[in-house]
C-alpha cells in the first residue's frame, strides 16, 4: 500500500505511537477485568477476594485441618501461623509436642494469621474451599468443582462474621480501592490517547507539508508539456484534495490501524483467560464482519477511483468558467455554463452518494452483528452461570472483551472502505512525483564560461560589464524544427537566424506562424526536435536552467501579475530589490504615471492576476519586471500590443537610450513596433520567409510587404525606406 511509504519516513513517531498504543490498550483491557471484580467480588462476595480468610479461629483451623488430606495439611500449616500471645509467646502449632496455654484476643479466641507465599499461596484456596465450607455447614463432599470456589467464598464470609469483622466496611473498602484503580486506568488511558492524537496529528501534518512541498517543487520543474498533460486543475486538486486525503489517512493509520490489532489480540487473550468455551461465538462474528466488508469493498473501490477524476473535472469546469466569467456574461451564456457545471457536479454527487450509501450500510450491519453476538454470549453464558462454571461479572467481562475484539475489526473495516480512496490519491500524487521532466539539467550540462566564444558572423557587443562579460547575449537558431507532440504538425521547420549581442531582433508574421514558440525555445520551456538554439555559442540544453534563464528577461504574451504590491511584482526577480532600481524599471516601462496616481505608490496593492489594473498598465508592469532583472537579453512576446502608439514609441526609445548593449528579441504584430529593429525575421507557417532590415524586407519579401501595407500608408513606408516601393503583385507604389 502506497500510504505506508509516507509513514516510513517518520519511523520514530510511528514507534512512539506504537508504544503508547500498547499502554492505551493495556488500560482499556484492564477495565472489564475490574468491572468483573466489582460485580463478582465487590457486590456478590461482599469484598472477599479469595477463599483463604485473612485469619482463622483456632476451632476452625483445627476442624479444617482434620478434614484435609496429608498434602493439604502441609499447605495449611505453611499458609497460617498462630498469632503471638499478649506476653510475646507463640501459640502451639499443629504437631507441637509441648502444649501451652493459648493467648486470648479481645473476642476470647486465639487466631491463625494468613502468611502464605509461593506454592502455598497458589494452591491454598483450592485446598481450603471444600473443608472450610463443610466446617460452616455450607457444603457436603459431593459439591461439584465449579461450585467449590463459590461455597468456599461463602464459608470465608461466615468465618469473617464469626471473628467479628465489619463486613459492610470491608465491602466498601474493596469497592473504593477497585474503583480508584479503574479511575487511574481511565485517566492514564485518556492521557495516552491525547498523546497519541498529538503525535499522529503532527506527523500527518508533516507528511502533508512534505508532499505539498515536493509536489510544488516538481510542478515548478515541469515544462509546459507536463503541465498540459496533467492540466492545471488536476495539479491543483492533487496538491490540495489528494494530499489532504493522505494526511487524514496517515493519522487514521497511526491511531486506528496500529491500535486495532493490539486491542483485538489483547481482547482474544483476555477472552481465552475468562472463558474459552464461548470463543466460537466471537470467531463466527469476525468471519461475518469480514464477509460484509469484502462485499462492500468490491462495490465501493471502483467508485473511489472514479471519484477523484470527477473532482478534477468539477475543479476544471469551475476554474475555467470563473476565469472566463466576463466572456460568459458578455455572450449571455450563464444558463448554458450553469448547465455544464451542473452535469459535472451531478456526476460527482451520484458517485459520492453511492459510496456514502455503502458506508451507511456497513455500520448498521456491523452493529447488528455485534448485538447478535452479545445476545448469543448472554444466552450461552446464562447456562454456565447457572451451573457455576462462570460468575456474572465474568460474563459481563466476556461480553466487553468480545465487543473490543469486534470494535478492532470494525475499525479495520472502516479503514478498508476509506483506504482505497486515499490509495487512489497516493497513486495520483506519485504519478506527478514520478513523472519524467522533459526539460531539466542533464549530465552533459557544464559550467558556462564567463567569456563565451562569439558566434561566427556575430558582431562585438556595444558594451561589456565590469567583469568583461558582454552586456548583451548572442542568440542563434540553427536549422530548428519543433512540434508540440509526437503526433502534432511541425510548428517550426528549419528555422535559422541570429540575434546579435546588443542588437534588436524582431519577429513578425501572421497568427499561428510560430513566433511565440521561438521565445519559448530560447527560454527552454520546450526542447527542439531538430537543430539547436544557442546562447553565446552554447546550446541551451548545455546550460544550467537557472543560469540560462538568469540571462533572459521574459515578458509573456499574456501579462500576469502576482498578488502583492507594485514593488513586489516589479522586483520579482530578486529578494529585497533596491527601490531606485524598481523606480528606474518602472520609468523605462512608461509606468511612472501609474505609480504616481496610486496613493500608496510602489506599495499599492495588486490583486491576483493584476485584475485591478488595466490591460495596458498590466503589460507595462510586466515589462518593468523584466527590465528590473539582470537579464542580458530581453524577450518581448507581443508585449506592446495593449500600448497606444505614443507609449509604444516612448518605451522603445527609452529601451534604446537607457539600456544600451542589451539584446532585444521582439515578437510583434505591428510594423511600427519592429521597423526600427536591426534585424527583422519574417515567419510564415513556421518557416523563415525573409530576414533583414525594414527597408530590405520591403524590397525583397512579399509577405512582409503585405503586412506593412495593411498597417501603414505608402507615404509612411516610403518615408522610412527612402525610395518608392513595389506593391503586392509586382506593381509600383509611390
Amino acid at each position: 500500500m502506497r500510504l505506508f511509504k509516507y509513514l516510513g519516513k517518520h519511523k520514530g513517531a510511528v514507534a512512539l505511537v506504537f508504544v503508547l498504543l500498547f499502554g492505551q490498550a493495556f488500560c482499556d483491557l484492564m477495565l472489564p477485568n475490574y468491572t468483573s471484580k466489582i460485580v463478582d467480588v465487590g457486590i456478590q462476595q461482599s469484598g472477599i477476594e479469595r477463599v483463604a480468610p485473612r485469619e482463622l479461629s483456632a476451632d476452625t483451623y483445627d476442624a479444617v485441618f482434620s478434614l484435609m488430606s496429608p498434602e493439604n495439611r502441609e499447605l495449611l500449616a505453611q499458609a497460617y501461623e498462630p498469632e503471638e500471645d499478649l506476653d510475646g509467646g507463640r501459640a502451639p502449632a499443629q504437631g507441637d509436642s509441648q502444649v501451652e496455654a493459648p493467648a486470648e484476643n479481645p473476642l476470647g479466641a486465639k487466631r491463625y494469621t494468613f502468611v502464605a507465599q509461593g506454592d502455598a499461596d497458589k494452591f491454598i484456596d483450592q485446598a481450603l474451599a471444600l473443608p472450610l465450607a463443610q466446617v460452616h455447614g455450607l457444603a457436603s463432599e459431593d459439591v461439584s468443582e465449579d461450585l467449590q470456589q463459590q461455597v468456599g467464598i461463602a464459608a470465608a464470609r461466615a468465618e469473617y462474621e464469626a471473628l467479628g469483622y465489619d463486613m459492610g466496611a470491608m465491602q466498601m473498602e474493596y469497592l473504593l480501592i477497585t474503583g480508584l484503580k479503574m479511575m487511574g486506568f481511565v485517566a492514564l488511558g485518556a492521557l495516552i490517547s491525547v498523546l497519541v492524537g498529538l503525535v499522529a496529528s503532527r506527523t500527518g501534518a508533516k507528511i502533508g507539508r512534505e508532499l505539498r512541498s515536493r509536489l510544488f517543487t516538481k510542478v515548478m520543474a515541469f515544462s509546459d508539456a507536463e503541465v498540459q498533460k496533467f492540466s492545471a486543475a488536476s495539479l491543483i486538486t492533487r496538491a490540495t484534495n489528494d494530499v489532504q486525503q493522505i494526511q487524514m489517512m496517515s493519522i487514521l493509520l497511526m491511531r486506528m490501524v496500529l491500535f486495532a490489532p493490539i486491542l483485538g489480540i489483547g481482547g482474544i487473550i483476555m477472552v481465552a483467560r475468562t472463558n474459552s468455551s464461548m470463543g466460537w461465538i466471537v470467531g463466527v462474528a469476525i468471519l461475518a464482519v469480514i464477509v460484509v466488508v469484502a462485499i462492500l469493498m468490491m462495490l465501493a473501490m471502483p467508485k473511489f477511483k472514479i471519484m477523484q477524476k470527477l473532482v478534477d473535472r468539477v475543479n476544471l469546469v469551475s476554474r475555467e468558467r470563473l476565469t472566463g466569467v466576463q466572456v460568459v456574461r458578455a455572450f449571455g451564456r450563464q444558463d448554458t455554463e450553469l448547465e455544464r457545471f451542473d452535469v459535472a457536479s451531478t456526476d460527482l454527487m451520484r458517485t459520492q452518494l453511492f459510496t456514502n450509501r455503502v458506508m451507511t450500510f456497513m455500520m448498521p450491519t456491523i452493529f447488528l452483528i455485534m448485538n447478535v453476538v452479545s445476545i448469543a454470549i448472554v444466552w450461552v453464558g446464562a447456562g454456565q452461570v447457572d451451573i457455576g462454571a462462570i460468575q456474572t461479572g465474568d460474563l459481563i467481562a466476556f461480553i466487553t472483551y468480545s465487543m473490543m475484539i469486534m470494535f478492532g475489526f470494525v475499525m479495520l473495516s472502516m479503514l478498508a472502505i476509506i483506504a482505497p480512496r486515499a490509495d487512489v490519491s497516493a497513486g495520483r500524487i506519485d504519478e506527478v512525483l514520478e513523472a519524467e521532466v522533459s526539460i531539466s539539467d542533464s549530465a552533459r550540462q557544464s559550467a558556462i564560461c564567463n567569456a563565451p566564444a562569439t558566434e561566427e558572423g556575430a558582431s562585438e557587443p556595444e558594451g561589456s560589464s565590469a567583469s568583461g562579460r558582454p552586456i548583451g547575449a548572442t542568440i542563434a537558431f540553427d536549422h530548428v524544427s519543433f512540434s508540440y507532440g509526437d503526433d502534432s504538425e511541425c510548428v517550426l521547420s528549419d528555422v535559422t537566424f541570429m540575434a546579435e549581442a546588443g542588437k534588436t531582433c524582431a519577429i513578425i508574421g501572421p497568427t499561428g506562424s510560430g513566433k511565440s514558440t521561438i521565445l519559448k525555445l530560447i527560454e527552454r520551456f520546450y526542447d527542439v526536435d531538430e537543430g539547436s538554439v544557442t546562447v553565446d555559442g552554447v546550446d541551451v540544453r548545455a546550460w544550467q536552467l537557472h543560469d540560462l534563464r538568469a540571462q533572459l528577461g521574459y515578458v509573456p504574451q499574456r501579462a500576469f501579475l502576482f498578488t502583492g504590491t507594485i514593488a513586489s511584482n516589479v522586483g520579482f526577480s530578486a529578494d529585497d530589490m533596491d527601490e531606485a532600481r524598481i523606480l528606474e524599471a518602472v520609468d523605462i516601462a512608461q509606468a511612472s504615471e501609474l505609480v504616481q496616481a496610486k496613493e500608496d505608490g510602489l506599495d499599492a496593492e495588486i490583486t491576483q492576476g493584476g485584475t485591478n489594473v488595466s490591460g495596458g498598465q498590466r503589460q507595462r508592469l510586466a515589462i518593468a519586471r523584466a527590465l528590473a532583472s539582470d537579464a542580458r537579453a530581453l524577450l518581448f512576446d507581443d508585449s506592446f500590443s495593449a500600448l497606444d502608439y505614443k507609449t509604444d514609441a516612448a518605451l522603445r526609445r527609452a529601451l534604446a537610450e537607457r539600456l544600451p548593449g542589451k539584446t532585444q528579441i521582439i515578437v510583434a504584430q505591428r510594423i511600427a513596433t519592429v521597423m526600427q529593429a536591426d534585424r527583422i525575421v519574417v515567419l510564415d507557417e513556421g518557416r523563415v520567409v525573409g530576414q533583414g532590415t525594414h527597408a530590405e524586407l520591403l524590397r525583397g519579401c512579399e509577405q512582409y510587404r503585405e503586412i506593412a501595407y495593411s498597417q501603414l500608408s505608402p507615404e509612411e513606408l516610403d518615408a522610412d525606406s527612402g525610395r518608392a516601393l513595389p506593391v503586392s503583385g509586382g506593381g509600383e507604389r509611390s
